[in-house]
């Protein structure tokens, strides 16, 4: 981990680009770009964001009409009524974690400083975690430096870095953490530890303050819908700078399943369902895809919502 100086001076570099970025964020993603169809959308839905902007598409026609909302997001999930979104608080200021009903009715912000990274919800809607890059923009890079916090929504309490927990067992003073997914029981949650170049899915308890490390080689976790599995993305014989491999994990066995996506994918997986896992895919030009492919290691990847990203299903 830096020194308390110089993540105080990063912090405060980072809060002056977020300014300018969203200065340039405000003036330049003023529509969505490019050709998605937009209409009114019923039945079961998938959020996701079209170009910053919060939006839905119906999961049986997922490449069909969008349905866009005056919500702007860097990134965002949702569950259980709750919706996060990660964004510029305006002009020369800060970011902040921004809480809406599923009316889009703000009802918490948290005021952040860094560039917004991942985020989620317990299917409950009441635990909110997300992550910040507070140094690099990648994984891969070496220095990077994170800052992860978790919300309840019901009780107001904010843990503003995992930092603040206990790790039993042995662990370096240099740690960083990212990428939180929450159990049912809207206490326990999953994260990824960094400390003495090795990267471990952590189990946290949230009342108890502890975390616990599992499993070497795990980031970014996503809990199945029935708590049983994760879906991650492993560093390819484990160097993030050859990449990352998604792949799903069983929890009681710890077996691992790679699935058929044989291209690096640098997100935090979404399970759409019990067998079907979602991700982000950046094209050359930068534009961001929604793809799938089953969690069983058959079938073929496919892009599920074009010009999209952050994936949740409703």
């Amino acid at each position: 981990m830096t020194s308390t100086r110089t993540r105080l001076t990063v912090t405060a570099v980072a809060a002056l680009v977020l300014g300018g970025v969203a200065v340039g964020y405000t003036a330049l993603s003023a529509q969505p770009r490019g050709g998605a169809p937009t209409g009114s959308v019923t039945g079961p839905k998938i959020q996701v964001l079209s170009n910053g902007v919060l939006s839905t598409v119906s999961r049986t026609d997922p490449s069909g009409p969008r349905e866009l909302t005056d919500q702007r997001c860097d990134r965002a999930y949702a569950a259980g009524g709750t919706i996060s979104c990660l964004r510029p608080a305006g002009a020369l200021k800060a970011g902040e974690l921004a809480v809406l009903d599923s009316g889009l009715n703000v009802v918490k912000t948290v005021p952040l400083t860094g560039f917004p990274n991942r985020t989620r919800v317990s299917a409950s809607g009441r635990m909110v975690g997300w992550t910040l890059f507070v140094d690099g923009h990648s994984y891969a890079a070496n220095g990077f430096s994170t800052s992860t916090g978790i919300l309840d929504v019901r009780t107001g309490t904010v843990v503003p870095s995992l930092e603040e927990f206990t790790v039993v067992g042995e662990a370096g003073a240099d740690r960083n953490f990212w990428g939180v997914t929450f159990t049912s029981d809207d206490n326990r949650f999953y994260a990824t530890m960094s400390t003495g170049g090795h990267r471990y899915l952590v189990e946290g308890d949230f009342a108890a303050r502890t975390l616990k490390p599992l499993v070497d080689n795990v980031e970014c976790p996503s809990l199945s819908p029935d708590g049983t599995r994760i879906a991650y993305k492993a560093a390819v014989n484990g160097d993030p700078q050859q990449g990352w491999r998604v792949s799903v994990m069983d929890l009681a066995t710890r077996s691992i399943t790679p699935l058929a996506e044989n291209r690096s994918v640098d997100d935090q997986p979404a399970w759409l369902d019990g067998s079907t896992v979602a991700y982000g895919m950046q094209r050359p030009d930068g534009t961001n895809d929604v793809w799938s492919v089953p969690a069983d290691g058959t079938g073929t990847p496919a892009v599920l919502i074009p010009e999209a990203n952050s994936p949740a299903p409703l």
